[in-house]
């Protein structure tokens, strides 16, 4: 199968690629994510993801961007796309537990907390009041906002908003083997704290429940007036969603087919159920020769770092998919 995309028919002069940095400790619960050599690295992860996409190489650590069977990671992919566009990307700390090592706008928030065990997001009123700050001043300065995420165990978090907000959502996974009955497991504890707050506005649920990207996203679409796409898979949805919950018209999404073709998850239905207008890219990964890349097309990562919005606004701004394909293997085999 070809190379194939869809995207709204938008012609950015002056496009920005964005990424929001925050870390959930749910990511160090052994099964929840892959996105890491072990739960306790996934704390790293949007660290050395930034750096990588920032100057193309990881300098404050000896790790590789590949997981551990050899899969790169969607920051190689986004890396391959800002070397192609030129375009050079704006980081956003919504809250992490180490300093990150490349500039970012600091919103000043902190790691989201286990929903489990009490509050995830204290302060996430605030940190949504911050992100339309952000959207208002970003709006200055591009005619297209295309905003991603980087967020270790957001899928689950994204999960629990979704669920929280009312969808009977499932969502994917980084891992091959979506760890579905961990996730219901921290589900139904959320579930009884969500329940036991009785009726609750939207940012309660995130409060209760999501992770410090999902405020700062939120905030950040709501205020934007340029022309936006948040980039990424479930955790973007759960952005969206949000968003329609607070009466507002759902932000568009640009993500990868790998998404929408989870079978353990349920996206295409639940963002019919938000409302939210979906464009898809499937780069067809299985046809690069490229075993690391083929790992895609069995159902391993997927999607990440705005790596498929990050192809959409390649296309967008007319470089060819044979362009893509081409600069996207040599940046993953730059790192072998």
């Amino acid at each position: 199968m070809p190379f194939r995309y869809d995207a709204p028919d938008i012609r950015p002069s002056k496009p920005l690629f964005s990424i929001v940095l925050a870390n959930t400790l749910l990511s160090t619960v052994p099964g929840i994510s892959g996105a890491g050599p072990s739960p306790e690295k996934t704390l790293d992860t949007p660290i050395l993801d930034s750096e990588l996409v920032f100057t193309g190489e990881i300098r404050s650590s000896t790790a590789r961007p590949n997981t551990p069977t050899g899969c790169p990671t969607p920051a190689t992919i986004t890396r391959a796309m800002m070397e192609l566009t030129s375009l050079d990307p704006l980081f956003i700390n919504a809250g992490m537990v180490h300093a990150p090592v490349v500039p970012c706008l600091d919103m000043y928030g902190e790691a989201g907390r286990d929903p489990r065990d009490g509050d995830a997001v204290p302060r996430a009123e605030e940190l949504f009041e911050k992100g339309r700050n952000v959207g208002r001043l970003l709006s200055r300065y591009c005619d297209l906002l295309m905003l991603g995420e980087c967020v270790p165990g957001g899928t689950t978090t994204a999960l629990c908003v979704l669920r929280g907000l009312g969808y009977h959502a499932n969502v994917s996974s980084s891992f091959v083997k979506n760890p579905v009955e961990r996730k219901e497991e921290i589900w139904n504890a959320v579930r009884k704290r969500i329940a036991d707050r009785g009726t609750l506005e939207p940012l309660d649920v995130v409060r209760i429940a999501g992770d410090p990207m999902i405020p700062v996203a939120a905030g950040i679409a709501l205020s934007c007036t340029s022309d936006l796409l948040l980039a990424g898979g479930t955790q973007m949805l759960a952005v969206s969603a949000v968003a329609a919950a607070m009466g507002c018209e759902p932000p568009s999404i640009a993500t990868t087919a790998y998404v929408r073709d989870d079978p353990t998850a349920s996206f295409e239905r639940t963002a019919r159920e938000v409302g939210a207008r979906v464009y898809y890219v499937d780069p067809d990964f299985g046809e690069y020769a490229h075993s690391g890349l083929a790992r895609y097309c069995i159902g391993e990562v997927k999607e990440g770092m705005g790596a498929g919005g990050a192809m959409i606004l390649a296309c967008m701004l007319g470089f060819t998919t044979g362009e893509i394909k081409e600069r996207i293997v040599k940046v993953v085999d730059g790192f072998h």
